[in-house]
């Protein structure tokens, strides 16, 4: 579902983030509610409203926060505050951050004025409504909104929401191993179209059987998608001992470091 045609949307950095997010909205089966954009990446913006009337290239980013009943802050950690800090915001308007790297004690401290604030991990899948979103804190109207672009995972406390902010740095290391692989494969006579070809639908696969088995360990899953003695118990016991999955938790630790170290 989309979100009610009588909240206004706004956002406050015209990036791909922003982009997927209001392509999602707008793909929906029922009006979407007017959404403002700021000017900032001219050519991204046009293109939004060129989707709809219901979107719009706001004058500047007071504008947007003026016309949005949820602001969504779509913008980079290192012009942030100097951003933010020029805005005039409602108390009580409801602002949805985007900004990984700022934390909700800093934010209210820019925006000056008690908002209702709430920090979110939106994915690029959003565009195709097939994202999942961490949030924090609880909110029934964002969780909802990204509920309707893919699915919402609410935290109930900030070191959920770090955690989940960390996992989300897993998308590159994902692109990566596929990537390793098909060079390895092409590098032996297979097409790194054929490789890609193969690979592609057989990690959705396996993330599917994840998604639809919840209440199977992914252990167990493991142990049943490896025959003993087979090829994928080898493949998982020399990756392992080869320090695979040492470098994996180290990765994850170096990540998390960085998000808790705002």
């Amino acid at each position: 579902m989309n979100p009610s045609t009588s909240t206004r949307l706004g956002f406050i950095g015209t990036g791909t983030i922003t982009e997927a997010i209001v392509t999602g909205v707008l793909s929906g089966d029922t009006p979407a509610p007017a959404i403002a954009v700021s000017p900032r990446s001219a050519a991204t913006a046009a293109r939004l409203a060129a989707l709809s009337d219901r979107v719009c290239v706001a004058r500047d980013n007071q504008h947007v926060v003026d016309a949005a009943d949820m602001v969504f802050l779509a913008i980079r950690p290192d012009v942030a505050e100097e951003v933010v800090r020029a805005l005039r915001f409602r108390p009580a308007q409801r602002v949805v951050s985007l900004v990984a790297a700022v934390d909700h004690a800093t934010l209210r401290d820019w925006i000056g004025v008690p908002v209702e604030l709430v920090r979110a991990v939106p994915l690029p899948f959003v565009a195709s409504r097939s994202g999942v979103t961490a949030i924090f804190p609880r909110d029934s109207a964002v969780e909802a909104f990204f509920a309707g672009l893919g699915s919402a995972v609410a935290c109930r406390t900030i070191e959920e929401y770090d955690l989940l902010a960390t996992a989300s740095a897993l998308m590159g290391p994902y692109f990566g191993i596929m990537d390793h692989v098909v060079g390895w494969l092409q590098a032996r006579g297979l097409p790194a179209e054929s490789a890609r070809a193969y690979l592609a639908p057989l990690f959705a696969s396996l993330s599917t059987v994840a998604l639809t088995a919840p209440s199977r360990s992914l252990e167990d899953l493991r142990h049943e998608f490896s025959t003993k003695g087979g090829l994928n118990e080898q493949m998982f016991a020399r990756f392992r001992e080869h320090g695979g999955a040492d470098a994996l938790t180290k990765a994850l630790d170096s990540v998390l470091e960085r998000v808790r170290s705002r």
